[in-house]
């Protein structure tokens, strides 16, 4: 995390309290997608249509941010042997460093989706042949898998050397949140959420509870091993948020995630995260490290924030969208899919 703060304490503080937010974040979506794909799937819908969307929405964004973050910055840093793994979303199955956080960091989820988006094809089938009332018990499973992965982490991965990130090491920190297949929990748990959400076998949980929950386990994540804050303490409430929300769109119930303002954020969302490595990582550089008063640097980081948004408009406005009309459909027109919930409409 980058801080603007000269006052120490201030820094340390923003830096405990927000220090987990994209450990969060990432969980959020990675469960998010696999329900979205779920929940919008079609029997019968054809493998390669499919994954064609799904390169197709990701990829060019990606090609894009790599080519910007190589010239502004990355070419300083190492060499073509670890920028093009990048290129090729592969950089994530390295275990180093030099690797799998090379030219645009914030792509290695990027390496996790597509993971998600090829086999997503094969799951499907076995998934929707669970009984409904076997699909708690797998949901479970997949929250325990999250927790084998990281006691497996603790105990058996080398703790040297250090992350340079992370209190972790390097391979601690690649195996118990970099590694593609470990993330696949998070990925069928929210397949396997949309899957009791459709069979109205979800409960009835308010979306305060659900926000509630979900501070709990984001408390929980600030004082437990970093291991188990990078999935294990906030994975349940992630859950929990994500199906309660479609649960009561689905309801006709709407919530905050419907209004138009969310509905925009939500469409920008991924250029947001995308762009955010070249904001964050470059253009506070151009402050030589800078440190301001608190006042200033509450100002800095909205700036920032600001910047990242409008980047991440222009990447989903002028990249994304004229991709996906062009390439993402046969040429056939398809029927439509059947509805599903602002909040699903928006995040896939």
């Amino acid at each position: 995390m980058v801080s603007p703060f000269a006052d120490q304490r201030v820094a340390a503080d923003y830096a405990f309290v927000f220090g987990k937010a994209g450990y969060l974040g990432v969980s959020f979506f990675f469960v998010l997608s696999g329900f979205v794909l779920t929940w919008s799937s079609r029997p019968g819908e054809a493998a390669r249509k499919f994954v064609r969307r799904r390169v197709v929405k990701i990829y060019p964004n990606h090609v894009v941010v790599w080519i910007v973050a190589l010239l502004l910055f990355a070419h300083s840093v190492g060499g073509p042997g670890d920028w093009f793994p990048n290129l090729l979303l592969i950089h994530d199955y390295f275990p180093q460093a030099s690797v799998n956080l090379s030219v645009s960091p914030p792509s290695w989820t990027l390496c996790s989706e597509m993971l998600f988006y090829l086999s997503f094809p094969l799951l499907i089938g076995p998934l929707r042949r669970i009984p409904v009332r076997r699909l708690w018990f797998w949901a479970a499973a997949m929250v325990a898998g999250t927790v084998a992965v990281q006691l497996v982490n603790q105990f058996l991965i080398p703790a040297t050397p250090k992350s340079a990130i992370s209190p972790v090491s390097d391979l601690q920190f690649w195996f118990g949140y970099l590694f593609p297949p470990n993330r696949m929990f998070e990925f069928v748990l929210g397949a396997l959420l949309a899957l009791l959400v459709k069979a109205g076998k979800w409960p009835r949980i308010g979306l305060l509870p659900a926000l509630v929950l979900l501070v709990a386990g984001y408390t929980a994540a600030l004082y437990v091993p970093v291991y188990y804050g990078f999935v294990v303490a906030t994975i349940v409430p992630v859950g929990v948020l994500i199906a309660s929300v479609a649960n009561l769109d689905a309801r006709g119930r709407r919530t905050v995630f419907g209004r138009r303002t969310m509905v925009w954020l939500g469409d920008v969302s991924f250029g947001f995260y995308l762009c955010q490595g070249v904001t964050v990582f470059y253009v506070r550089r151009l402050f030589a490290h800078s440190l301001f008063p608190t006042g200033e640097g509450v100002l800095v980081i909205i700036g920032l924030f600001a910047l990242t948004l409008l980047c991440g408009w222009l990447l989903q406005s002028r990249v994304e969208q004229p991709m996906m009309r062009r390439w993402s459909r046969a040429r056939r027109p398809e029927p439509a899919p059947s509805s599903s919930p602002v909040l699903l409409d928006r995040a896939g």
